[in-house]
């Protein structure tokens, strides 16, 4: 943003919390034309600012997948690499399970459009994050050695997914976490 007109900053900082509040509302689908009524500007703005779907659910979800991959890097030296990775599976399935239309952001390979060429900058923030934790709990033999990032990846996406309209979608989050990480991980 830095060296945009005054405007085009104002427009994008507008269009952002609409499509916040629109995503937490709708999730995922939520609609860009909507998002351009509300925030007051045309359909070409949005576009010209967010290309594709995918690039405006990372604006939307920027700050937490930052603070989330941050805590990441905070649990990498951790001495129990098993206990480090489920901490962060569990913040993260907390934070998807909270957070409408993230799952989508998270698969690295969920299609939104026919726009394939924007990847989720999410899901590469998440794999950059999730990659050492990962590797050093299969090196200590806490998860199976074939286990990926991608597979975490898009199993917490199915729990956003599965808990989405649940009545208690952290507490159903957290119970599958649960499910999964007996499946993934049995405790030593």
């Amino acid at each position: 943003m830095p060296g945009q007109r005054a405007d085009a900053r104002r427009n994008y900082t507008r269009i952002l919390a609409v499509a916040e509040a629109e995503v937490a509302e709708r999730g995922a689908d939520a609609s860009l034309e909507r998002i351009a009524r509300v925030a007051g500007v045309g359909s070409a703005t949005v576009r010209r600012h967010f290309p594709s779907r995918r690039a405006l659910l990372d604006a939307v979800f920027h700050e937490q997948v930052d603070a989330l991959c941050t805590r990441a890097h905070e649990l990498a030296d951790t001495a129990d690499t098993r206990a480090a990775l489920l901490e962060w599976l569990g913040a993260l399935t907390a934070y998807a399970a909270s957070a409408r239309g993230l799952a989508t952001a998270l698969t690295p390979d969920a299609p939104l459009t026919s726009d394939a060429a924007h990847a989720s900058a999410c899901a590469a923030k998440f794999t950059e994050a999730l990659a050492p934790l990962l590797r050093r709990a299969a090196r200590d033999g806490a998860v199976a050695p074939d286990l990926t990032v991608t597979d975490l990846l898009t199993l917490v996406a199915g729990i956003a997914w599965a808990t989405e309209h649940h009545h208690d979608a952290a507490a159903e989050a957290d119970r599958l976490l649960g499910v999964m990480v007996a499946g993934v991980s049995p405790g030593r």
